[in-house]
């Protein structure tokens, strides 16, 4: 806690990096989420292969529930359940918790 900013929120100390601890670009963009001032971050909605395994997980989830709703259909549960697993083994395998900003 010892790099905190001073008593005041844009002063000179909120441009300065070695305050920050990073780069000048760092310590500008803390300068203006400080200041509540707008500024847009990055369009970045991660990669293609994280949304093919939200869709996996997603298409299992549906078709299990639905399998369940208008049946029970044991066998579709159960596939559906394994196409849940598998879109959430290559979640992990891809590592797509890592695709924030």
């Amino acid at each position: 806690m010892a790099d905190q900013l001073g008593s005041s929120t844009m002063g000179e100390t909120a441009a300065e990096p070695a305050v920050t601890g990073g780069s000048p670009e760092d310590a500008r963009m803390l300068a203006y989420q400080v200041s509540g001032t707008f500024t847009p971050y990055p369009a970045f909605h991660g990669r293609k292969v994280s949304w093919a395994a939200v869709a996996t997980i997603v298409a299992g989830f549906l078709t299990g529930g639905l399998a369940l709703v208008f049946g029970p259909t044991w066998w579709l549960f159960w596939a559906a359940a394994g196409l849940a697993a598998v879109g959430g083994l290559l979640a992990l395998a891809t590592n797509m918790f890592e695709d924030w900003y």
